[in-house]
């Protein structure tokens, strides 16, 4: 198995939290430019999630948000919490960090596709169609960018 210790056990979140940041809004910009650039290419639709944000705006507050609001929530829990998460898996299991984000890219998808799709009212992973195929690689490659470069500080931060 893919056993880590780079980041010391003792590292408190206080600790790694400026590198976490840095790696999610790093990996934030990536999962966007593949989904404004790459993903048309390779399955054909634009991943615009800021679609899913003003649904979720709707359904639980009755808000009618403008899409520019929506992308930035998007843009800022994936910059936020999407890191936290890859560091989470990597406290709980000491898998790799690049590996921690494979995990964490699976279940952000699974939420992402398989529960919150559903709750606005689209089908159960809406359908394994191209958008829910690209996004997979799109949450999935995120989280590992940000695993890469939150190891690659971590590194940083130790060598000083």
């Amino acid at each position: 198995m893919a056993l880590d210790s780079s980041v010391s056990s003792n590292s408190s979140l206080r600790n790694v939290l400026p590198a976490l940041l840095l790696a999610g809004v790093i990996g934030e910009v990536a999962f966007e430019a593949y989904a404004w650039f790459v993903s048309p290419i390779l399955f054909g639709p634009v991943l615009e999630p800021a679609y899913l944000i003003r649904a979720l705006a709707t359904k639980l507050f009755g808000l009618t948000i403008p899409y520019s609001v929506a992308f930035i929530v998007h843009f800022s829990v994936g910059a936020v919490v999407f890191p936290l998460a890859v560091f989470a898996v990597h406290e709980v299991t000491r898998l790799r960090l690049w590996l921690s984000g494979v995990v964490a890219g699976v279940l952000l998808w699974y939420i992402a596709q398989g529960m919150l799709a559903p709750f606005i009212g689209r089908s159960f992973m809406m359908d394994f169609g191209a958008y829910t195929q690209s996004s997979f690689i799109g949450h999935v490659g995120m989280a590992m960018v940000m695993g890469v470069i939150f190891q690659k500080f971590s590194e940083n931060r130790r060598e000083r």
